[in-house]
């Protein structure tokens, strides 16, 4: 039987071990091993303990960060080991955006958000694409806002367009821009969590920072401005060609969407995904599909998004072989008038 030996401080091994060692149980039943606090050192006995220890020491070196290991984390790493080495997911956590008002440091979690990172950095024109929970919008505002204090753009530009998901916000009480707010609080949301609201509102009032709909930006020009368009995928042709002209010089942009959440009315073509198709191959444009591997909300979430990924592929198969049928049932009607 296999034994190997990891050393790390106590508060460390406590993080990893979790509440009433919920974490180490999770390991040993993934990997059929038996890992031991023995004050100051784990050791990992079984079948399995070269992968076993390379998870662990992943997530010690997470837990000497300050990240809270958890199942999540856990799964990820697990998966990602099967094919990645440890020495470029221990990069993932070290790659620093800024802080929360929390005093929260912010920081891609997944190989795929630090590509996305990564791109944002590179590229004046980033797209974003990927289900619920992949942090899309909230890497999107934590690059824009670092950018801002960096002095690196003048104005923060946030947008989305105004389209329904199923509830009809057009008899609300207000004004136009308190009719569409209701559109932008995700926006406005994570922006108080990264500046605060004091410091959000100041900007504000100075023109530094602008939430408002799509529509808002016709006949503009953005120079000098880090511009997010989030819900992208509930742009129309026209509306997203309209947005990608109006950047101007020292301008970087972020479109961000998900692609199985068209809320458009039906026959309506996405601007994000024809925008994708056009712009495929343009130097200073990149696309980074994210997917319920990067999903860092509760766990759940991954596999409510599993299950409808895995719902809508049943759903083409049939429509699929349904055509197929039609098609040979009008083949073989044809053949039937032909003979008689």
């Amino acid at each position: 039987m296999e034994k190997q030996r990891i050393e790390a401080e106590n508060n460390i091994i406590l993080n990893l071990f979790g509440s009433f060692d919920e974490n180490i149980k999770y390991i040993e039943k993934l990997y059929g091993v038996k890992i031991v606090n023995r004050g100051g050192e784990i050791v990992i006995t079984g079948e399995r303990t070269s992968a076993a220890a390379k998870l662990s020491e992943v997530l010690i070196h997470e837990a000497k960060k300050g990240n809270n290991v958890d199942r999540q984390m856990i799964d990820y790493f697990s998966e990602e080991l099967k094919e990645t080495e440890p020495e470029k997911i221990e990069k993932i956590s070290s790659d620093f955006i800024c802080m929360t008002i929390a005093g929260r440091a912010i920081r891609p979690k997944t190989i795929g958000q630090q590509n996305y990172i990564g791109a944002i950095r590179k590229n004046t024109i980033v797209f974003g694409i990927g289900p619920a929970g992949t942090g899309k919008t909230y890497l999107a505002m934590a690059m824009a806002i670092t950018a801002f204090k960096n002095h690196e753009v003048s104005r923060i530009i946030l947008t989305r367009p105004a389209i329904e998901a199923g509830e009809n916000l057009g008899f609300l009480p207000g004004d136009l821009q308190q009719k569409v707010d209701p559109y932008l609080r995700p926006l406005y949301d994570a922006l108080y969590e990264i500046m605060g609201a004091e410091t959000f509102n100041k900007n504000m009032e100075k023109g530094a920072i602008e939430v408002a709909p799509l529509a808002y930006m016709r006949g503009r020009t953005l120079d000098n401005s880090f511009i997010v368009l989030d819900e992208a995928q509930n742009t129309t042709p026209e509306q997203m060609k309209m947005f990608l002209t109006r950047i101007g010089f020292g301008s970087k942009a972020v479109i961000t969407g998900d692609t199985t959440q068209i809320d458009l009315p039906k026959g309506k073509r996405s601007g994000l995904l024809e925008a994708v198709g056009i712009l495929e191959g343009v130097e200073d444009i990149d696309v980074i599909e994210l997917t319920n591997k990067d999903v860092v909300r509760h766990p759940l979430v991954q596999r409510i998004i599993k299950a409808y990924e895995k719902y809508e592929e049943k759903k083409a198969k049939a429509e699929k072989t349904e055509r197929k049928l039609k098609e040979e049932q009008k083949r073989g009607g044809s053949y039937r008038r032909y003979r008689r």
